[in-house]
């Protein structure tokens, strides 16, 4: 069976994302229930930030044409009261935070910027602009203005402003229906035992919690044999999924027996085999409705692949407009090396700017604890040989 030739890294990148051709059907949510959902529609403003001129701190209120170097208190305003307008020449409302300012104050002087005459006058002591910790009305959003963009997803922050609208439903995407198993013979489930000639399922897990780092849920489907008539019979019953996420199966010293199972159900391929390393043996595409993203076996790249190809996937095809990774400029700290011809994924550590690489950049695809140790991820070019100490690059944080 003729296999795919590898792709270059930028031209897996742009295949992956041409994979998400349409965004899941939408519905209504509480908010209670809406953190981390994707927003569905834009939200405009439907009540003024603030909805009434308020007071940004403890002082006095006064309108500011009528400032005087003594100036009589007329009467003191608390937060929740509404005071009709009264004030007369030279005097002032004595006003605690966030209360109403009436329409005949325009400036706020705090309280430590005055002193007190028998509780009935107010001497400013220092000079004060007109405006002065005043929150006017409308100021931070106005009526109409757009608050937040459809794609958008509810973090704890966007929240807060579904609040100040007094929104109790918000329209969101339906959240991704997503499997992930791994396959091969050898492999144990965690709470079974495994002897010496077999090993634990590091990367479901491994991959079903980075998924849900970035805001997925995933089911965990098991181990399928290294049986070609056995995955295609389970690749059959899972074509209600969004998304299949597999690891292993893929290389060809695996027979290739994944890609052999996923063509018996309609599959096909928008690349199989990248030009990097680790995780040359990745494999994306389609069969029927269902995203296949087949990572390689080994922990660590498919951990590294998974984060760098399949997760902006996830974000694009859940609706969110801002899918692409976050990049960092840093300042390389240590020389390391590695072979041209490809493009290399170089963990490391980041802080205060500084990226350090993990283990001078010698370690394998199929260890874990590079992975405890690096929250940074260096891409190269095909034709990066070394990285000097002192180097500025661009590095993409793992957190």
């Amino acid at each position: 069976m003729a296999k795919q030739s590898s792709i270059d890294f930028l031209s897996a990148v742009e295949k992956s994302l041409s994979l998400a051709t349409q965004t899941p059907h939408s519905e209504w949510v509480s908010i209670f229930q809406a953190l981390g959902r994707t927003l569905a529609h834009d939200i405009t403003c439907q009540k003024n930030l603030p909805s009434y001129n308020n007071a940004a701190l403890d002082g006095f209120a006064f309108r500011f044409e009528s400032l005087s170097e003594k100036m009589r208190i007329k009467r003191t305003i608390l937060a929740g009261e509404v005071v009709s307008e009264c004030l007369g020449e030279h005097e002032c409302y004595k006003i605690m935070t966030g209360a109403k300012v009436p329409d005949d104050a325009d400036t706020i002087i705090p309280f430590e910027e005055c002193s007190l005459e028998d509780d009935t006058w107010m001497k400013p002591r220092a000079k004060v602009v007109k405006g002065n910790a005043l929150r006017q009305k409308g100021e931070e959003a106005a009526l109409g203005s757009l608050l937040l963009k459809k794609g958008t997803v509810l973090t704890s922050r966007e929240m807060a402003v579904l609040a100040s609208q007094g929104i109790s439903m918000v329209l969101t995407y339906k959240q991704l229906n997503i499997a992930v198993f791994s396959t091969g013979n050898e492999l144990k489930a965690p709470w079974e035992r495994a002897n010496e000639d077999e090993i634990y399922d590091i990367n479901a897990l491994s991959l079903i919690s980075l998924l849900e780092e970035h805001g997925f849920k995933a089911s965990y489907c098991g181990v399928i044999p290294d049986n070609l008539r056995t995955a295609t019979r389970y690749f059959a019953a899972m074509k209600h999924y969004d998304v299949l996420v597999t690891s292993g199966g893929v290389s060809m010293g695996e027979a290739d027996f994944v890609e052999r199972a996923l063509k018996a159900n309609g599959f096909e391929a928008v690349f199989n085999g990248i030009n990097i390393k680790p995780g040359k043996p990745t494999m994306m595409g389609i069969m029927d409705h269902t995203i296949i993203a087949s990572m390689p076996g080994n922990p660590l790249a498919a951990y590294v692949n998974a984060f760098v190809f399949l997760i902006p996937l996830l974000k694009k095809l859940q609706g969110q407009t801002n899918f692409y990774h976050t990049r960092l400029t840093a300042i390389n700290k240590t020389s390391f090396t590695m072979k041209s011809g490809r493009v290399n994924f170089v963990l490391g550590y980041h802080n205060d700017g500084v990226f350090e690489v993990y283990g001078n950049n010698k370690y394998g695809s199929g260890m874990v604890r590079p992975l405890q140790n690096a929250n940074a991820l260096w891409i190269s070019d095909e034709t990066d040989l070394h990285v000097n100490a002192g180097d500025t690059i661009r590095i993409t944080s793992l957190l």
